[in-house]
């Protein structure tokens, strides 16, 4: 957390105590976290911080780069704490839902193609990836995907650009 508080008064930013409860929600957190996600774990370690407070608090983050946020499927927004390597890629699997960190120049030959090609500055940390997961892909002769995902990861979250 003294990382993260340094990185924001580098950038002539202070540590609230809304940007700290969400910090440290998403600190504890063992993965990615929704919205709702990250207000309930605000409203049980900090009641005093709002719901609107929060979804401020993680916009204002992701504007400086502390958050990450990724758009996942059926328009849900999952976020986390960006870490010393920097933002980074994501797969969900369309089957069972499970998001699966990338490093962040997996990519980096299609941006190059698409820059080069078409004028196009590829940003691949915003979305994730779409595909099977290892477990899901050896299944065996079982095509079946779920029209939702699991409740844990449907949000409902829309964000918008």
């Amino acid at each position: 957390m003294d990382s993260v508080a340094a990185l924001l008064r580098s950038k002539g930013e202070r540590m609230t105590a809304p940007r700290r409860a969400v910090l440290t929600a998403l600190s504890n957190a063992t993965g990615h976290l929704s919205m709702e996600e990250v207000v309930t774990a605000v409203a049980e370690s900090a009641p005093s911080v709002h719901r609107a407070s929060v979804y401020r608090t993680l916009v204002a983050l992701s504007d400086l780069g502390v958050v990450q946020h990724v758009h996942l499927g059926h328009g849900a927004t999952a976020y986390h704490l960006t870490g010393a390597e920097g933002p980074h890629l994501h797969a969900q699997c369309r089957r069972c839902g499970a998001i699966q960190d990338l490093p962040n120049d997996l990519l980096s030959e299609v941006a190059r193609r698409m820059g080069a090609a078409h004028g196009f500055e590829l940003d691949a940390t915003h979305v994730a990836l779409s595909g099977l997961c290892a477990e899901c892909a050896a299944i065996d002769g079982d095509d079946h995907i779920v029209d939702e995902l699991p409740t844990d990861h449907r949000h409902g979250h829309h964000h918008s650009h």
